[in-house]
């Protein structure tokens, strides 16, 4: 029905999360129409994204380059406290709130067997390494409070290295 490199793009945006193949069609169309040099700058940024933003080596939070995010950078946080949440989204909603004034630690999910996370798959060791080689003296737990959080924080709880 479509030129196949139309549909190829039609099948990117499908793939994304709650992006159906008519949204996607449509998006397409919608791009199609656009100033050839807009579609151009997308493609630039979409290679820019793909190139240049990484994970935290510190805490996993999303970073534009491939040491600390700027979260973990600035001087003027509270080393001393980590809040725990699952994933970056987390730390963009406690940071729009400007109360938080710590360091956090994004584990990429919560335990889920049923889904075939274990805590092999999340950053659970990462975070116990941190907390035994920093100064760390609170730990805040902000994950959801379903029965995966709540598994995964008596997980965490359990480890003998706290």
């Amino acid at each position: 029905m479509f030129p196949k490199t139309f549909q190829k793009l039609i099948d990117h945006f499908s793939s994304l999360p709650s992006v159906g193949p008519k949204m996607a069609e449509r998006l397409v169309l919608y791009l199609f129409k656009r100033d050839p040099e807009k579609i151009k700058q997308f493609a630039r940024d979409l290679h820019d994204f793909a190139t240049n933003v990484h994970y935290c080596k510190e805490c996993y939070n999303i970073s534009e380059n491939k040491g600390e995010c700027g979260i973990c950078k600035s001087k003027k946080r509270d080393r001393s406290t980590v809040c725990v949440v699952e994933e970056p989204l987390d730390v963009i909603a406690f940071e729009k709130t400007r109360r938080y004034l710590g360091l956090y630690h994004v584990l990429g999910g919560v335990i889920s067997p049923i889904n075939g996370i274990g805590p092999d798959e999340l950053k659970i060791s990462a975070l116990v390494n941190r907390i035994k080689t920093t100064n760390t003296s609170e730990i805040i737990m902000a994950i959801s409070p379903t029965i995966e959080g709540d598994t995964t924080i008596f997980y965490i709880w359990s480890i003998d290295s706290f």
